[in-house]
């Protein structure tokens, strides 16, 4: 088994993450939201800040699975730094990984509460909170070398995670770039995996976001078993 996503050339990024303002649409958006906080993340505001710049990967160095998210909210990931923190989206998500014995408690309050994850790293394909949560293309592919760095420096990589069509057009166009062949006939389905090259899982699940979870288009118990497919996946890897 080995990592099929490769380093990016040297170049591609011409920035360090958190420095990066290549997409000027984005830039502004993500600054004007520390000017419009909702009153009820005013005093959350006042003791630990306002992000505001791209959001960098949050996990585990050593990490077998990557979930694979789509971008930071505006007052969620972009206030407070982390991936999937200060917003529904996240409760949903941490509070699963709590229960999947990932998480050491089951919220993610800001960046330095001490929050650990064991074996998953949580990246996206788009860094920086973009207007009504709709990056374009040219964003994204500007973007794309960070989501393929996180996802290379994984050593222990046995499967990837994608929440969301979008997630998983993002894996599939890393794949392609590198002139690797992608498996035939894919296609987005909540509880689908498929097998990529080098042995690593690429499995699919509904986004956490308010619009599933709500609805109950996903459950709690549905995203339990999805992180029990990524266990049972890897261990059989392993096994092999």
């Amino acid at each position: 088994m080995s990592n099929p996503f490769h380093e990016p050339r040297v170049g591609e990024r011409s920035a360090g993450l958190v420095e990066c303002r290549a997409c000027p649409r984005l830039v502004a958006w993500r600054e004007s939201q520390a000017a419009r906080v909702p009153p009820r993340y005013r005093g959350w505001v006042r003791t630990h800040g306002f992000w505001a710049r791209p959001v960098p990967a949050f996990g585990d160095r050593s990490a077998w699975l990557v979930i694979v998210g789509l971008a930071p909210a505006a007052q969620g990931a972009n206030r407070t730094g982390r991936m999937f923190t200060g917003d529904r989206s996240g409760d949903f998500l941490y509070a699963a990984l709590h229960r999947a014995g990932m998480a050491d408690r089951p919220t993610s309050e800001h960046r330095r509460d001490g929050l650990k994850l064991q074996g998953v790293l949580i990246t996206a394909p788009l860094r920086c909170a973009p207007p009504a949560n709709r990056p374009t293309p040219a964003e994204l592919t500007r973007c794309r070398p960070y989501l393929q760095a996180d996802l290379a420096s994984r050593r222990q990589l046995r499967v990837v995670l994608a929440l969301g069509r979008l997630a998983q057009e993002s894996l599939l166009r890393l794949l392609r770039d590198q002139g690797l062949a992608t498996p035939t006939g894919i296609r987005f389905g909540h509880g689908a995996a498929w097998l990529l090259p080098g042995g690593v899982w690429l499995v699919d699940s509904y986004h956490v976001s308010q619009q599933n979870t709500f609805t109950g288009r996903l459950t709690a118990t549905m995203f339990d078993e999805i992180l029990q497919l990524c266990r049972r996946l890897a261990e059989e890897r392993e096994e092999r």
